[in-house]
């Protein structure tokens, strides 16, 4: 497993929640989240880190995007 670190574009409620819209990939294409599957405090135990992971569908492809200490990455194996 590896940790492909990301710029990713967010929406800031006022509540202070924090909603991952898009991302950047290595190659400097954009990725819209279709949806966010699930939220929560999470270990990234493949790749190592921890913080809030999201369980993301991105062209009908699920990925886990990490949010750890504001440094946003995605788990690829």
């Amino acid at each position: 497993m590896r940790k492909i670190f990301v710029e990713v574009y967010a929406h800031f409620s006022k509540e202070g929640e924090i909603t991952p819209i898009s991302f950047v990939w290595l190659d400097g294409k954009t990725y819209e989240i279709d949806k966010i599957i699930e939220k929560r405090p999470a270990a990234s135990l493949k790749a190592g880190g921890q913080g809030i992971r999201y369980k993301i569908l991105v062209r009908s492809k699920m990925l886990y995007l990490f949010c750890d200490e504001n440094r946003w990455f995605v788990e690829l194996g």
